[in-house]
């Protein structure tokens, strides 16, 4: 999906100063480029851009992986992480940032736009988030400035999770100061295709991410900044609803784009992850009995459960080919429930199941924002398995109650601490049982995000240096010089090393961890 306004044709808009004769006067130019213009297209695209993470992140974690008789991965089994792969992590998103930046310099110029600029401003969070994530040190103080600076700095990661996390406190307090004020203008469903104009939601939210931030740097170099933002969150809560977009997803014209990716195209072409892609044996796992019995979620996630095809990264010899539309349930000419609704469905790019998560493992070292521990624990779960018993339209399907399949669910694996959270009797115990049902929940909705955590925490477990297929997601063709045989990081585009030679100097992808990662 690509940006309708890209800061490169505001930037050319700018620079015509004179009046060509033959201009078309119904075209775009730059004052008729608005915020209430852009803005859903740009969070469009941050949804387009959540499924390419998800897709990288999935290899990494054993969600997807090719089937047999499949060439052409060499890199993905060796984990040779080059300057060249990968790219799109990068570029796409300095791209998206720049129609948040273009929003936000607007607002900033015509305040009636202070809403959108909100918005953008916590979009903008959102997707450096990512970036780091996935980079480490990222410029941040010095881009989005166009011709004004062509080679910004890099900024320390750690650095910018804290002018992230001032950030969000900054954009609330703003709107939470002016949001009934008439004077600005408001947002609607079309032009907010996340909460439809609820700013309320919007609140909420930027307390989700600054928690996501924190969790994740607690422990770190920055711990006292973090201790610190923990007791300084806003009252008004988090957002406990899974965080969708939908600008408007449509079955004959652009749909939902992980449906795109992972079923098929609009004129019913098979993609090529339908087509080719397998879950791997060391995630079935937590589904068919080894480590956790999940039938419910198994048949709502994996189409023909429990015999599923399965492999391991890089066996090119024992793969088998894919079921085609592995991660499809439904049948071919109607909506279905799991992981991919539909053409139309919302895209998730904050699952409720995530937040609980976050507030448990919060609560487990002495932030209890909103709830013990266990409490948001099993809340954790329960999102998980209503979220994959809703529908298209985001409703709950005629016959499923997740509450019961949840309690079920807790039954079958009573003796398990995964499950049953009172048997976790270590802090190390909680943490994993948690992460571990992050791990389930987020499968095959956000890969990225279970890679971050994996790397931040080490669960779930996998034993290292195994080539057993269910005790690791690792490549038995891994090039790691690592014991988990993993890579930890993704490099610089070359195309930024040619432009920017404030680019850190990076050999390889098993060295140089985010500074979270201190598992």
């Amino acid at each position: 999906m690509k940006n309708i306004l890209s800061l490169g044709i505001i930037i050319a808009l700018s620079s015509c100063s004179q009046l060509d004769i033959n201009e078309n006067p119904n075209a775009a130019t730059e004052a008729t480029i608005t915020p209430d213009l852009v803005l859903t297209q740009a969070i469009a695209t941050t949804a387009s851009n959540i499924v390419s993470y998800h897709s990288y992140g999935a290899f990494l974690v054993g969600y997807q992986l090719p089937g047999g008789g499949i060439g052409g991965y060499g890199d993905t089994y060796t984990y040779n992480i080059t300057s060249n792969t990968n790219v799109g992590l990068w570029n796409n998103v300095f791209n998206n940032l720049r129609d948040y930046q273009f929003i936000i310099n607007y607002a900033q110029k015509s305040p009636e736009y202070k809403f959108f600029g909100d918005i953008a401003r916590i979009f903008k969070v959102f997707n450096y988030q990512l970036l780091v994530d996935a980079y480490g040190d990222v410029p941040y103080t010095e881009a989005l400035q166009g011709d004004n600076n062509l080679a910004p700095k890099f900024d320390d990661d750690a650095v910018v999770y804290q002018a992230l996390v001032t950030e969000l406190d900054a954009i609330i307090a703003d709107i939470k100061q002016y949001k009934g004020d008439l004077n600005y203008r408001s947002l609607s469903k079309k032009t907010d295709p996340v909460f439809a104009g609820n700013l309320d939601n919007w609140i909420k939210f930027a307390n989700n991410l600054k928690l996501r931030l924190l969790v994740r740097a607690r422990g770190t170099s920055i711990d006292s900044f973090v201790q610190s933002a923990f007791s300084k969150f806003s009252a008004d809560g988090f957002l406990i609803d899974d965080v969708l977009v939908d600008p408007g997803y449509q079955a004959t014209a652009t749909q939902n784009p992980l449906f795109a990716t992972f079923h098929s195209s609009t004129a019913g072409s098979i993609s090529t992850a339908a087509n080719y892609y397998v879950p791997s044996k060391y995630l079935f796992t937590f589904y068919d009995g080894r480590k956790i019995t999940d039938e419910k979620r198994g048949k709502l996630t994996f189409r023909n459960f429990p015999n599923t095809s399965i492999g391991q990264l890089g066996d090119e010899v024992n793969n088998p080919n894919s079921d085609d539309y592995v991660w499809y349930v439904g049948t071919r000419s109607a909506d279905a429930l799991g992981v991919l609704k539909g053409r139309t469905a919302g895209l998730p790019i904050f699952l409720a199941s995530e937040t609980y998560f976050l507030l448990a493992e919060a609560a487990l070292y002495g932030h209890e924002l909103s709830g013990s521990a266990s409490a948001n624990f099993e809340k954790g779960i329960l999102a998980s398995f209503t979220y994959l018993e809703k529908n298209a339209t985001n409703a709950l399907a005629a016959g499923q109650v997740p509450a019961n399949d949840a309690a079920n669910y807790k039954t079958e694996n009573s003796t398990n601490y995964l499950v049953n959270y009172a048997l976790a009797t270590t802090t190390a115990q909680r943490l994993e049982a948690i992460i571990t049902q992050k791990y389930i929940a987020l499968n095959f909705f956000h890969g990225h995000e279970a890679w971050n955590e994996f790397r931040r925490t080490g669960y779930p477990k996998i034993v290292n240096g195994s080539q057993v297929a269910t005790e690791t997601f690792a490549s038995v063709q891994s090039g790691s010089p690592r014991a988990d045989k993993l890579p930890i990081r993704n490099l610089y585009p070359q195309t930024e090393i040619n432009l920017n030679v404030n680019v850190p100097k990076l050999t390889n992808g098993f060295s140089d961890p985010i500074f979270w990662d201190i598992n």
